[in-house]
């Protein structure tokens, strides 16, 4: 668990997905409002949060895309508001 915000809880980023988020096509940048990390905003790690549509949604995309099997994952909203968690590097300045 983390104890302390994400520093980039609040901001804005470039995230490139490993893999397709829900509802975009993994063919150029996207920006992505970060909350923190998942397991602040949920109380939980996403790999035992069941029943909620990020993890689940993060879960396919970890195998598809190779991602590591960690607790990196930080919690945000894409332009269309729908929540997705996204792993640490795919923020595309690397800042993490």
């Amino acid at each position: 668990m983390h104890h302390t915000p994400h520093h980039l809880a609040g901001q804005s980023v470039t995230v490139t997905p490993t893999a397709p988020l829900y509802g975009y096509a993994n063919t150029e940048p996207l920006q992505f409002r970060v909350e923190d990390w998942h397991d602040r905003v949920f109380g939980q790690s996403w790999m035992t949060y069941v029943g909620n549509a990020a993890s689940l949604g993060y879960a396919i995309r970890s195998v598809d895309g190779g991602l590591p099997t960690d607790n990196e994952v930080i919690y945000g909203k894409c332009p269309r508001g729908f929540g997705h968690l996204v792993h640490v590097s795919e923020i595309q300045d690397g800042a993490q």
